[in-house]
């Protein structure tokens, strides 16, 4: 009897998911590097330094006066939503002296979190701004701090005089479950904001 060779069918290989670069800016000490390292998967790459009596002339520390750490270039996270999507996480400085840094860690970003603390709402002014500027889609997560008194969404939309599209929810960066759902909406709204760019015009 003549057996034929049978032929070894492997599974087909799993595709490598997509990766995304999210950023995660606001105000200083307004939770930037606390929501990385909650919600990242890896031990975060940080780049903090002391505060000084040198630099309190340039950092106010009004509302935060319990900062010893401030960072100097970024955090760095990692965070993998599913079996398809992987978010690369990078924190900006708050301080206006390292806005320098900003247009290079924004270099293809899909979209950023704009993190806010109520009692000092105007320090992210200059972040949303700059995320209106470029075009990169972002959402406005409202850091909840005890003690703060706390507002709906739909009021802090209109203190920042918000375009209508762009997403606010209240968080607590502390908790991983709660920092994940912010980066679930930024991308959404990414998403969303990069399916309108692309949909034909009318005639």
């Amino acid at each position: 009897m003549a057996f034929g060779r049978s032929e070894c069918r492997r599974p087909p290989a799993a595709a490598d998911p997509m990766t995304l670069k999210i950023l995660v800016a606001g105000g200083f000490g307004v939770g930037k590097t606390t929501l990385v390292g909650a919600v990242s998967e890896i031990k975060p790459l940080r780049t903090e330094e002391r505060l000084t009596e040198a630099g309190r002339p340039v950092d106010d520390l009004d509302g935060v006066e319990s900062k010893t750490t401030t960072t100097v270039a970024m955090d760095f996270g990692r965070i993998t939503l599913n079996d398809e999507l992987v978010l690369y996480l990078f924190g900006t400085p708050g301080q206006d002296r390292f806005w320098f840094l900003w247009d290079e860690l924004a270099r293809g970003a899909l979209g950023a979190v704009v993190l806010t603390d109520t009692r000092r709402l105007e320090d992210c002014f200059a972040a949303i701004d700059y995320f209106e500027r470029r075009g990169l889609p972002f959402a406005v997560a409202v850091n909840c701090f005890e003690g703060a008194e706390h507002y709906p969404a739909a009021t802090v939309r209109e203190a920042l005089d918000l375009d209508p599209t762009v997403p606010v929810m209240l968080c607590d960066a502390r908790r991983s479950g709660s920092a994940r759902d912010v980066l679930i909406a930024v991308v959404q709204h990414a998403m969303d904001v990069g399916a309108t760019q692309r949909e034909p015009a009318l005639p």
